[in-house]
């Protein structure tokens, strides 16, 4: 696979995860924070169920080769990549300050790079991989400033917190799984992992929280968005990310995620451009680039060797 293409991806899970944090914010207006896990993953299931059957695709089958295997790792997906976490963040977005999320999804590298180094062949915890993750963690600390880290005061803080570094560990959790799912078709997976998040957390929802009332346009169609998008597609792109170049590779989106965050706050909610925002920027790109030197030197050889072959 064509690092390009992956780092194509890579950005744009970026850009539709960073605006999920607004769109969620509104949907919490008239649903509550299971029910928007619930249905969000259920919509994104239906879309990448209806996708697959338009290009002939079906579901794993149980009784192929490796079958109970991948249906165990789509169960486990449903609940670590989707149900769990999505709850998690919807309800700790009621106690904690926005620019904590930003924070705490910036863990996920630190999380799964230690992870890998045992898990996922191929993956080793170097020197520089290291370093270049804490930098990148220091720039995303810096993007978000030292009053998303001050406590708010409230009650229930100190829960709200430790549902996103949960939800944080989650993701980390999902990651490593997904490289060491068996080789199945990556759009079948990932309807797979959607369908089986829905059918857990949808009686959960209605158990704990009922079934909505009052809805209005605006939150309904933010619901629609985190749906289509930043679930459906996100879990389609973030399965070829990691079966193609890895889950420490396919982390360095927790640092993009925040910077969309900002950007979107300041486009569309006009808050405040921070004067740090170049600092952070230069921060989180040194050290995504720190990072995955060695890969981006493979991919610059490879572009070279390509030009200089004759055709």
């Amino acid at each position: 696979m064509d690092q390009r293409a992956n780092w194509l991806k890579l950005l744009t899970l970026g850009l539709i995860w960073g605006a999920s944090f607004m769109f969620a914010d509104i949907a919490l207006r008239d649903f509550g924070p299971m029910t928007i896990a619930a249905l969000r993953i259920s919509l994104g299931a239906l879309a990448l169920l209806i996708a697959a059957r338009m290009m002939g695709k079906s579901l794993p089958k149980l009784r192929a080769e490796n079958g109970v295997t991948i249906w165990a790792v789509a169960v486990s997906l449903g609940i670590l990549s989707n149900a769990l976490p999505f709850s998690l963040l919807n309800w700790g977005q009621n106690y904690v300050a926005s620019g904590f999320a930003g924070v705490s999804m910036a863990t996920v590298p630190l999380l799964v790079l230690p992870l890998a180094h045992f898990l996922v062949p191929g993956e080793r915890m170097s020197l520089r991989r290291s370093i270049g993750f804490i930098v990148g963690f220091l720039g995303v600390v810096v993007l978000v400033g030292p009053a998303a880290l001050q406590s708010a005061g409230g009650e229930m803080e100190l829960w709200g917190r430790l549902a996103f570094i949960a939800a944080a560990g989650c993701y980390a959790l999902g990651m490593i799984i997904i490289r060491l799912c068996p080789d199945v078709d990556r759009i079948s997976l990932s309807a797979a992992v959607l369908l089986a998040g829905a059918v857990i957390s949808l009686p959960l929802a209605l158990y704990f929280e009922g079934l909505p009332e009052n809805i209005s346009l605006v939150p309904l169609l933010s619901l629609i968005y985190l749906g289509l998008l930043p679930t459906g597609l996100a879990q389609l792109l973030q399965v070829q990310v990691i079966r193609d170049a890895g889950p420490t590779f396919a982390t360095l989106v927790s640092y993009m995620v925040p910077v969309w965050a900002m950007v979107f706050g300041i486009i569309f909610l006009a808050e405040p451009a921070q004067s740090t925002l170049f600092l952070a920027l230069t921060l989180i790109l040194s050290g995504m680039v720190l990072s995955q030197l060695g890969a981006l030197r493979r991919m610059v050889a490879s572009r070279r060797k390509t030009a200089l072959t004759p055709e």
